[in-house]
């Protein structure tokens, strides 16, 4: 029997652009399935000081209307991602290469072990540099 990868990965994904489509791109070749845990609006708002612009419904519709993602889930757990994640059942996590300089284990609450535990790999993805939610706003006022 063979074995399904599942890739997952999370994040806003508010104003959908190039990047995201890139970073579903990517994931979308790394296993038979892509699932997004998508942040409420509730944690985005707490999380960055500010809702979104596009409602969690609206966000998860336009992920879901990509040939790229194969389920949204909520990020139900804010900053402890691990539920979010166990959830999704993945092989893989995927992250954009813009991660690389951060924590991102200790920031989604989770270590290393925690994912060598449930033999989930993590891997970073690229990212097209310069193409970002923030500079959309910019660009809008």
């Amino acid at each position: 029997m063979e074995t399904e990868i599942v890739v997952y990965t999370g994040g806003t994904f508010d104003l959908f652009h190039t990047g995201h489509v890139e970073l579903l791109e990517y994931c979308a070749l790394l296993g038979d399935r892509v699932v997004v845990g998508l942040n409420t609006d509730v944690f985005v708002e707490r999380y960055k000081g500010k809702p979104p612009v596009m409602e969690y419904n609206e966000r998860k519709d336009i992920l879901l209307s990509t040939k790229y993602v194969d389920a949204v889930i909520p990020n139900s757990g804010g900053e402890d991602s691990k539920p979010t994640i166990l959830q999704a059942s993945p092989n893989i996590v995927a992250i954009g290469m813009d991660w690389l300089d951060k924590n991102y284990c200790e920031q989604m609450g989770f270590t290393s072990e925690w994912l060598s535990r449930h033999k989930i790999i993590l891997c970073y993805i690229p990212r097209t540099r310069g193409v970002s939610t923030t500079d959309l706003k910019k660009r809008v006022g």
